[in-house]
Order: structure tokens, then sequence, then C-alpha cells
């Protein structure tokens, strides 16, 4: 009898035991799931905190920004760092300047690596993969290698405190050429031929046919084609002399002169000024710029 009991109380335990599992499992599961919330919060503040810190500096008056214990929030808020910016350092013109070489870029940019990248896709030529291959090759090569020869030709051209000195060198870039090409290559030819069928030219093909299915590699060539021109600094300082042709990076670059160099309430919002035609843009273009980024990553 004492032997039966044992067994009865033992089964009893293993039972007691199974029922417990599925409930510790359970809570194990939103354990884990609390810590990965909660470490992707502490990741997104901490990606944040410069951010914060910088606009909060720049709405404080000068000097405020070192001040013990520091303040988020600044007290009293105030625009001057803005105003001093654009009524006494030519912030406008400079901001005139990167909005005009940017847009110029990325719409020239557009037009010419789709060119590109539509006859790499769609026509054969001879030499085709050869010549793709050495486009491709050039990537290879850093950019600051053919400043130099580009400044000197630039020079005997006149274009040097000209506006076509910086748009010129970004019209056309392998990186685009290869992102639309690789897109484009999706589009059925069978759907080409139907257009050639009915008599359409193969520049209303490109126009009306190719271009419109290519919009979401469009818009992500845009946005890094208008980051890439925007926040570009080594070309613009090398080519424009002048303080009335500065962009935006060079003109912030030279807040930190000997004048300026603890004005960083100052610099902050120049960095501000910087960053929000760029922050606006993304996220303008989020949506065509992540179906771009993952356009062609599935193979059906």
């Amino acid at each position: 009898m004492h032997s039966l009991a044992v067994d009865f109380s033992q089964h009893g335990a293993s039972i007691g035991q199974r029922a417990t599992r599925p409930r510790c499992a359970a809570m194990w599961t939103r354990g884990k799931s609390v810590l990965l919330h909660l470490a992707l919060v502490a990741v997104f503040a901490l990606t944040l905190a410069p951010f914060a810190w910088m606009l909060s500096t720049s709405l404080k008056p000068t000097g405020a920004s070192f001040t013990l214990p520091p303040q988020w929030i600044p007290r009293p808020a105030t625009l001057t760092q803005y105003r001093t910016l654009f009524a006494q350092m030519n912030f406008a013109r400079a901001t005139l300047n990167s909005l005009v070489v940017a847009v110029s870029v990325t719409v020239l940019g557009l037009f010419i690596n789709s060119l590109a990248g539509f006859a790499f896709a769609k026509y054969q030529f001879p030499g085709r993969q050869r010549l793709f291959g050495l486009l491709l090759a050039s990537m290879m090569i850093p950019g600051q290698v053919a400043m130099l020869p580009l400044f000197m030709m630039f020079n005997k051209l006149g274009l040097l405190n000209n506006y076509l000195g910086l748009i010129i060198p970004g019209m056309a870039s392998m990186f685009g050429i290869f992102l639309l090409k690789q897109f484009m290559m999706s589009i059925p030819d069978a759907l080409l031929d139907s257009a050639r069928i009915d008599g359409a030219s193969e520049w209303r093909i490109y126009w009306q046919v190719v271009l419109p299915l290519t919009k979401p590699a469009l818009a992500t060539l845009a946005v890094f084609s208008f980051m890439g021109a925007w926040n570009d600094f080594l070309w613009p300082l090398i080519v424009m002399t002048k303080q009335s042709m500065y962009t935006l990076p060079v003109a912030l670059a030279n807040l930190t002169g000997e004048e300026h160099r603890t004005q960083y309430e100052l610099l902050m919002a120049g960095s501000v000024v910087v960053i929000l035609p760029i922050a606006i843009a993304f996220l303008a273009m989020q949506r065509f710029y992540m179906s771009g980024i993952t356009a062609g990553s599935v193979k059906e």
C-alpha cells in the first residue's frame, strides 16, 4: 500500500510539472519580448539623443550650452541663432546654392542614369558586357583620386566658382546606372515588344512604359542623389572659392573658424538647417525608397 501511495504521489507530481512547463515557457517568452522591447527603446533613445541635443542647443542663447546641470529644454527658448545665421552669416545664399546644385544633380542624374540603365538592360550591342564591367570596375577607384585632374580640367574650362562645376560631376554615377539597370531587367521584354508592335517609338517606350514602372528605383536613386549633393563638402570646398558661392556644408564649416569657434549654439542652429531638408525629403519619399531598396531581393 505504501509503495502504491508513493507511485500515486510521484505520478501526481509529474502531472503538475507537465502543467507548469507551458506556463513557464509562456512567461519566459513574454519576458524575452519585454527585454527586447526595452533594449530597442534604449537604442532608439541613444540614437535620438544627439539630434535632440542639437535642436535644444540651437534654441539656447549664446553661452548657455555648457551650463550645469545640462538643460534639455532651453529656458528661455530663442531663435536668435537662426536670425544670426540668415541675417549675418549669409546662410540664405548658401541654402540657395545647395538647393540649386542638389535639385539639378538629382533631376539630371535621374534622366541620364535611367537612359544608360535602359540601354544596358534592354538592348543588345557589341561589347555591352565588357563596357558594363569596365564601368563597374570604376567604382573601385576612390573619388578623391580623380579630384586633381578634374580640378585642372574645370579650371581650363572656366567652371570654377560656377554651378556647373558642381553639377556636371554628379550628373551620372555608376551606382545609379547599376541600380536602374537591375530594376529594368525585371520588366518583361514582351511588354516592350507589344509596344513596338503597336507602333511606339523607342523614346516613347522609354518615357511612357519603362519610366513609370521604374518609380520605386527612381525614388531610391533620387534620395541618394539629393543626399549626396546636399551633404557634399570636399568638392565644393575645392571648386568654390568665393564666399557667395559656398554651399551649406562649406558655410557650416566656416562657423568653426577662429571668430566663431566657441559659438556652439550657432553651430547647432546651422546643423539643423543642413539636416532639415534631408529629413523632409526622406520622410516624403520613404514609401518609394523602401520599395526600391527591397526590389529584386526575392526571385520568383
